[in-house]
């Protein structure tokens, strides 16, 4: 498939249209990525000519595939909801990035099932308060300047974080960023 303007669309039209996923070949976003770096190309190149008829059709066909890209995970989320309540999960129609996500997306819905049967069981209301417990050594930041992503004390990766992003950071790296100055308490001045 050779992906162009009209194709994408079409794809729109399809998307926007339908209450299901519009068929799109398994490899769809490895042409939608050579499609968007030519077109990116053309972009860049009458931006250097100082001709800017092309800076529209680009900025519209960004917005084009956000929106695409906007329909088809709501719908995939639907998908994986529904496909949770019914065990019959269903990818088709989805190119391969999107089953990733739809995989994903099952395995935390089926978590959540099980916490739900662990409270009806007896068991989930230890897990709800230690899940509680954690929610509380959560700090709000606000960064203050870049930080390139990092493993901290309890083996998770953290970051890169953007200057002025707001970020929840467990208590102890909170600290160390506010001792450091490259983070202050959300609301603080």
């Amino acid at each position: 498939m050779e992906l162009n303007y009209d194709e994408i669309r079409r794809i729109y039209r399809l998307e926007k249209n339908t209450s299901k996923l519009s068929e799109l070949q398994e490899e769809f976003l490895d042409e939608l990525s050579k499609f968007i770096k030519e077109e990116k190309n053309n972009y860049m190149d009458s931006l250097k000519e100082m001709n800017f008829s092309k800076d529209r059709d680009f900025i519209n066909l960004k917005k084009m595939i956000e929106e695409i890209f906007s329909l088809r995970e709501k719908k995939i989320l639907n998908l994986a909801l529904i496909a949770s309540r019914t065990n019959e999960p269903n990818e088709e129609r989805m190119f391969i990035q999107e089953k990733k996500l739809y995989r994903e997306l099952l395995k935390i819905l089926k978590k959540n099932k099980e916490g739900l049967n662990e409270i009806f069981l007896g068991n989930g209301a230890k897990k709800i308060e230690e899940e509680k417990e954690k929610e509380l050594n959560l700090v709000s930041l606000k960064i203050l300047s870049e930080v390139p992503s990092f493993v901290g004390t309890d083996m998770k990766e953290y970051g890169p974080y953007k200057k002025g992003q707001a970020v929840e950071l467990p208590q102890k790296i909170a600290k160390l960023f506010i001792a450091r100055k490259i983070g202050k308490k959300e609301g603080e001045e």
